[in-house]
């Protein structure tokens, strides 16, 4: 059975390439363009693992990861341990996220295919 991954990102054209990438290598792959949509998502649809943008309107990937860590709903405790890779153009950030709000990993815009496939698969252990 293939690995689910939920990509939630507002930039079209990296949802886009990365779905195409995945789904090559065999993953199913669900998109969001917003966090609070991904975090319905991921409610939903309990995937392997999610690879969040950081920079997004209404709802920014720090406050969604923060909700994944903190969530209380007994269906959906899931999203307390799920591997998030976090993406991202700013890598001054991470230490936060690794530190406060239980990333898994990050990888810095412009990604390299290759280098994203490893960590995915790196987090996935």
């Amino acid at each position: 059975m293939a690995k689910k991954i939920l990509i939630i990102d507002d930039e079209v054209d990296i949802l886009k390439t990365l779905t195409m990438c995945l789904e090559l290598e065999g993953y199913e792959v669900i998109t969001a363009d917003d966090g609070a949509a991904g975090l319905e998502k991921a409610r939903e649809t309990k995937p392997d693992l999610i690879l969040l943008d950081i920079g997004m309107p209404k709802q920014d990937g720090y406050m969604t990861l923060r909700k994944m860590r903190r969530e209380s709903h007994p269906d959906h405790l899931f999203l307390r341990t799920i591997p998030v890779v976090i993406i991202t153009g700013r890598g001054t950030e991470m230490k936060r996220l690794f530190e406060f709000e239980g990333a898994t990993g990050y990888i810095t815009k412009p990604f390299d295919n290759e280098a994203l496939l490893k960590k995915i698969a790196d987090s996935l252990k």
